[in-house]
C-alpha cells in the first residue's frame, strides 16, 4: 500500500491504515500530551507525502533537514516558526535546540503537528542534538500537546536512533511506522485509472518497480506501461534509474559498500545460499548477510514450507524488486551503461528476463494469495540439492489441507503430474493433510486478484 501524485491530476493513492493510526494518536495528543511517531523506510516509498496529507488540514510546522550548517537551518526554521505564529521571534537562533523548545512551548496552548524530515542528517550537522532533543522532550512531554513526527529515510539510522539503548531517544517513540511500497491491488488501481490495466502490464510494473510510488509516478509521466517501453525508459543516457541503485544505497553502506553490493550482485544473479556465495567471494560473508537482513532491512531468509525449525536449509533473497532488477541488470553491466551501449544492453535485458521474472511472479501470486484468510502459512518448498522445487506451498490447518502451485511465465509450460511427484517427501511431513494442485501463469493475474480481495 502506499501513495503518490501520478500524472496531470493528482491523487492519493491508499495508506487509510497509516493515515488512521496518525489521526489516533494526534487525538491522543489533544487529549492528554505529546507523542513522537517515527516514519521510516526506504526513500521513494511516500513517506514526506503521507505525513504532509495527514497534515494538510491541521495547524503544522514543517521542517526539512538539509545538509547544511546548522545556523543557516535555524534561519530557514525560524522563519518558517514566524509564518505560522504571524508574528517576528525577537532574537537570533543559531541552535536547533533552541527552536525545539520554541516548538514544544507553543504545543502548550495550541495542539498541532510538528514534522521534521531526513531528522537522521542531524548526525552529519551536530550529533549533539539527539541528546538536547531527549532532555527537553523528557521536560515538557508532559506539558505540550504536539504530535511530533520524525521522517528518516535511512533506515538503518532511524532504527539506531530510535531502536538502540545505547542512544539518547531510545525508547522515546510512542509509535515506529514502517512505510512500504504498494501491493500489487494498488498497482492495478493506478494502471485502471490510466486506462493501461491488463496482465501483463501490471505484472512488468510490479517485477521493475516493487510498488514503489515514485518510480510508479515516472513510469505513468512517462506513459511507459508496457516491458519493452519500460525497459526502454530505464536504458537511456541520463535516465532516473541508472543511477538510482547507487545513490540509494552507498550513504546506508559507507565504506563497506563494495562487499554490499558484490553479495547483492551474486543474489540477484540466482547465488542464493551463502555458500555459493562465499565460494565465489573467497571469503566469510556471515556478518554482512545479518547487516542486510537486520541493519538494512534489504534482504530475508528463505526456509522451505514444512521444514524444522532447526533445519540449515535456507536461502537469501533481496526484499526489493528495484534493488534486485538494479543488480541483475545496471551494477551488472557498469561498463556498457558507461559506454552508453544501451541497444546492446537491452538485448542483454530481454535475452535474459524471462529467467529473472520467473521467482518474481512466484513472489507475486504469494502476496496475492496473502490477501486473503484462506491460508495460514504461504512459502515455497525445495529438498537438499534444489531437488523437488515446488513454486507455492498453501497450508491450511484449519481443514488440513495444502495446496501445491506450479507458475510459470507461460501456461503451456505448467506440469501438473510433475508437480505431483514432487510431494512424496511432502506429504510424510503433513501426514493427514489433503493435496491439491494448480498451475497458475501471468494470464492468471486478473482472476487471482479478484478471488482474493
Amino acid at each position: 500500500m502506499g501513495i503518490t501524485v501520478m500524472g496531470v491530476a493528482v491523487k492519493f493513492y491508499n495508506r487509510s491504515d497509516e493515515l488512521e493510526i496518525l489521526e489516533d494518536i494526534y487525538s491522543q495528543c489533544q487529549m492528554s500530551y505529546g507523542k513522537i511517531t517515527v516514519l521510516t523506510g526506504r526513500r521513494r516509498v511516500g513517506k514526506t507525502l503521507l505525513a504532509k496529507k495527514f497534515a494538510e488540514k491541521k495547524e503544522h510546522f514543517y521542517l526539512f533537514v538539509s545538509k547544511k550548517a546548522e545556523k543557516l537551518l535555524c534561519n530557514e526554521f525560524i522563519q518558517e516558526y514566524e509564518n505560522v505564529l504571524g508574528e517576528k521571534h525577537i532574537g537570533e537562533v543559531k541552535n536547533f535546540i533552541e527552536i525545539f523548545e520554541l516548538l514544544l512551548k507553543f504545543g502548550k496552548d495550541h495542539p498541532y503537528v510538528l514534522i521534521i524530515d531526513e531528522f537522521q542528517e542531524f548526525i552529519n550537522i551536530n550529533p549533539s542534538i539527539y541528546s538536547e532533543i531527549q532532555k527537553l522532550w523528557d521536560k515538557y512531554k508532559f506539558e505540550t500537546k504536539i504530535h511530533i513526527i520524525f521522517i528518516g529515510s535511512i533506515y538503518s539510522m532511524m532504527i539506531r536512533i530510535f531502536q538502540n539503548e545505547k542512544e539518547p531517544l531510545y525508547g522515546r517513540a510512542d509509535r515506529i511506522l514502517y512505510v512500504k511500497p504498494f501491493k500489487a491491488r494498488v498497482i492495478k488501481e493506478i494502471l485502471n485509472d490510466n486506462r493501461e490495466y491488463d496482465n501483463e502490464n501490471l505484472f512488468y510494473n510490479y517485477l521493475i518497480t516493487g510498488g514503489m510510488p515514485r518510480y510508479l509516478e515516472i513510469l505513468v509521466e512517462s506513459r511507459s506501461f508496457t516491458k519493452n517501453d519500460i525497459i526502454d525508459l530505464i536504458f537511456q543516457k541520463d535516465s532516473f534509474f541508472i543511477g538510482e541503485g547507487k545513490n540509494l544505497l552507498i550513504q546506508e553502506f559507507g565504506r563497506d559498500y563494495g562487499i554490499y553490493f558484490s553479495i547483492l550482485e551474486l543474489i540477484a544473479s540466482g547465488n542464493t545460499s551463502r555458500t555459493e556465495i562465499e565460494s565465489i567471494l573467497e571469503r566469510s560473508i556471515g556478518g554482512y548477510l545479518e547487516n542486510l537482513i537486520q541493519e538494512y532491512d534489504l534482504l530475508e531468509k528463505v526456509k522451505p514450507v514444512g521444514c524444522k525449525k532447526q533445519s540449515r536449509s535456507q536461502k537469501y533473497k533481496i526484499k526489493d524488486n528495484y534493488i534486485k532488477f538494479w543488480f541483475r541488470f545496471v551494477y551488472k553491466y557498469m561498463s556498457l551503461v558507461g559506454n552508453e551501449r544501451f541497444e546492446y544492453l537491452k538485448k542483454l535485458v530481454h535475452r535474459d528476463l524471462t529467467t529473472f521474472a520467473g521467482p518474481i511472479l512466484e513472489k507475486l501470486f504469494i502476496e496475492i494469495k496473502g490477501y486473503s484468510s484462506e491460508f495460514g502459512n504461504i512459502g515455497t518448498y525445495w529438498e537438499k540439492g534444489n531437488k523437488n522445487e515446488i513454486d507455492i506451498i498453501s497450508v491450511d490447518d484449519f481443514s488440513k489441507r495444502i495446496l501445491c502451485t506450479d507458475v510459470k511465465l507461460n501456461s503451456d509450460k505448467i506440469k501438473i503430474n510433475k508437480l505431483k511427484e514432487k510431494t512424496t517427501k511432502l506429504k510424510k511431513i503433513y501426514k493427514g493433510y489433503s493435496f491439491e494442485f494448480e498451475g497458475l501463469s501471468i494470464e492468471n493475474i486478473d482472476d487471482m486478484l479478484n478471488r482474493m480481495l
